[in-house]
């Protein structure tokens, strides 16, 4: 009676008023394909008294069906259906989660990121990360493929900096002194990875480009300091990118006025394609073109042996003089340039790039920072072979002078380095350019991401359009000051070094911005140290430009003591003040919340408060800035009198 009953009544009946008269009969679990839904008559409970089957709670979907009173443990289980019974039910089926850690890409709170198509999947030249997929995946093979879908930023702004004044700069060094100034290039090496892994976890962690964070973290004056001076200073940077060009075009027998337009055309196009990826493989293709300098080097006879002699041991052909030690500043301002501090911030927040990938992003880094420091070498040691054992050793005149002396030695020389110059020059363009138009997005608040195309972002590629077509055609002018403009990249690139590093010190130990991400007290050692010789070269430079008949052997001795006593004054005031002050207090939290943790939106950071010996730093440097402004524009305008 009971298998006809019940299928019966389910089928016939979907509300039964009543439970059935046997709830004690035993063939109950048996059908079954009884939909649940359908079934009015609650479970018999008869044969487990100490427990329900876990699957049976779930079918009750009306919980005004009147609970069975014959067995008093029960009405509670049928007064709720879907509580605890259903979660004991549930567990079992969970378990096996496709997400034992959640992917935190998705912060719980807003952050900073101001234009929307800085947020997404990563999309590099060399694969993607989905955001789906964006926590890190365990594996040698996948962490690989995340390295090559990041990597890029890196090494895209350290090949950059080998661009036309680099490798006039370089040229230089090997022509007039040999392999003897390598030990610099050695170490450049730290100063590029502390220097750039900072910006790369700001870039990483607040969304929000160097110059923004400047303005709103110290004030307008310092933001439109940096900003004001970076524009003028990239726009003549640009110009000597051009002028590279123009020269590799002498050399090649190609007229400057339809190779440098078209230049300046394949650049806008390249970033006005509204792809990011497309964009960074065209920079790939361009840094493909510079690994001509590979066997280069190796037909110009390179002397290993002294090179590696030279890499460690210091020394100075020909002894220190004036000379040499302006060529030393030269190396280290051309290597540490203020525009890559912005650039690679910007450019990591492009691509996308949080929190939880910084390790693939400084991997690239350092990558980066290799490969600049092999190409400088190479330079060197082929500019060295090109006038060993001439008349033009020690006299160095342009790049062209030294595709001229390559040529003599066979002609293909000549081409091949006339191509990297030519390479280089457009690849410096096209960085420098974008790091100018990223700043300005950044502080007018404007669309400013590479995954946009033009119509979605005006006024990013009108600006960034605009610098390249103007550079290149003061370049085209006749009678242009070519001379005098590249004097003015290095003395203003000495004049915004200074307030670049120290904000960049600052920013990097503001917990408001960084929160867990803060520098760790030896990594700020370290940055201070390198600040601080950075600082005495950007003055050595700037009293040189400004006074040429200076003693620079002298004043870069008395400077070195200044340096070395302030370092010990304020490591003894830094001491003394923080057993007076309580220490800071950096957020402690656990590793995948850190991954996470990204800075909230500028409007609800609290204002900054300096110490009062950060605050007379502080006016130092201003003053410092406001009185080498000034005697810059007295320069300026005694030379155009001239």
């Amino acid at each position: 009676m009971s298998e006809d009953d019940g299928p019966a009544n389910g089928a016939d009946r979907p509300e039964p008023p009543e439970p059935p008269e046997r709830p004690e009969q035993p063939a109950r679990p048996e059908p079954p394909a009884r939909p649940g839904p359908e079934h009015g008559q609650p479970p018999d409970r008869s044969q487990a008294p100490a427990g329900p089957a876990p699957r049976r709670p779930a079918e009750h979907k009306r919980p005004a069906e009147p609970p069975e009173r014959e067995q008093p443990p029960k009405p509670p289980e049928e007064k709720r259906p879907q509580g605890p019974p259903e979660r004991r039910a549930e567990p079992p089926a969970k378990k096996p989660s496709a997400r034992p850690a959640p992917p935190p890409s998705r912060p719980a709170r807003p952050s900073a990121v101001l234009d929307e198509a800085h947020l997404g999947e990563i999309r590099g030249a060399f694969g993607r990360v989905p955001g789906e997929r964006a926590e890190e995946r365990p594996g040698f093979k996948a962490r690989l493929l995340t390295l090559l879908a990041i990597i890029g930023p890196g090494i895209i702004v350290m090949v950059g900096d080998n661009d036309a004044g680099g490798i006039a700069t370089y040229a230089q060094a090997g022509q007039n002194y040999g392999y003897s100034l390598l030990w610099v290039l050695l170490l450049l090496i730290p100063v590029l990875i502390v220097n750039q892994e900072m910006v790369v976890r700001l870039g990483a962690v607040t969304g929000v480009g160097h110059a923004r964070l400047i303005t709103e973290r110290f004030g307008r004056f310092w933001g439109w300091f940096s900003v004001g001076d970076l524009f003028l200073l990239n726009f003549l940077t640009i110009v000597t990118e051009f002028i590279g060009v123009s020269l590799a075009c002498e050399y090649l027998g190609v007229s400057r006025y339809a190779i440098v337009p078209a230049a300046a055309l394949a650049l806008i196009a390249v970033a006005a394609s509204g792809s990011f990826r497309r964009w960074e493989r065209a920079m790939f293709a361009f840094i493909g073109a510079s690994l001509l300098l590979i066997p280069l080097t190796f037909m110009s006879q390179p002397r290993w042996g002294r090179a590696a002699h030279d890499f460690v041991v210091p020394g100075i052909q020909g002894g220190v003089t004036s000379e040499a030690v302006l060529l030393i500043i030269a190396v280290v301002g051309t290597t540490v340039a203020p525009w890559q501090l912005f650039f690679q911030q910007s450019n990591v927040i492009d691509k996308r790039i949080t929190p939880r990938f910084i390790g693939y992003e400084r991997t690239d880094t350092v990558i980066g920072s290799l490969v600049v420091v092999a190409g400088a070498a190479a330079l060197v040691m082929i500019a060295d072979f090109a006038t060993r054992g001439t008349a033009a050793h020690g006299h160095f005149t342009d790049a062209a002078g030294v595709a001229d002396a390559l040529g003599r030695h066979a002609p293909v020389l000549g081409v091949m380095f006339a191509i990297v110059l030519l390479d280089a020059s457009v690849i410096g363009a096209a960085a420098v350019t974008l790091a100018t138009s990223y700043a300005f997005g950044d502080v007018f608040n404007l669309r400013h991401s590479l995954h946009r195309r033009f119509g979605e972002a005006k006024q990013f590629y009108a600006a960034y359009s605009l610098l390249v077509l103007v550079a290149a055609a003061v370049v085209l002018i006749p009678g242009a000051p070519l001379g005098l403009i590249t004097e003015a990249v290095q003395a203003l690139a000495g004049l915004l070094l200074p307030s670049a590093s120290v904000f960049l010190l600052l920013l990097c130990n503001d917990t408001e911005v960084l929160g867990p991400w803060v520098n760790p007290r030896w990594l700020n050692v370290v940055a201070t140290v390198i600040i601080a010789v950075l600082l005495m070269l950007s003055g050595t430079l700037m009293a040189t430009t400004l006074f040429p008949h200076v003693n620079v052997t002298q004043l870069t001795i008395w400077l070195t003591v200044v340096l070395v006593t302030g370092l010990i004054a304020a490591a003894v005031a830094l001491h003394v003040a923080r057993r007076r002050a309580p220490a800071r207090e950096v957020p402690a939290m656990p590793h995948a919340e850190k991954l996470a943790w990204r800075m909230p939106p500028l409007a609800l950071l609290r204002p900054v408060r300096w110490s009062a010996g950060t605050r007379l730093g502080m006016m130092a440097l201003r003053g410092y800035l406001i009185l080498s402004a000034l005697l810059l524009l007295v320069k300026a305008i005694r030379l155009g009198g001239a």
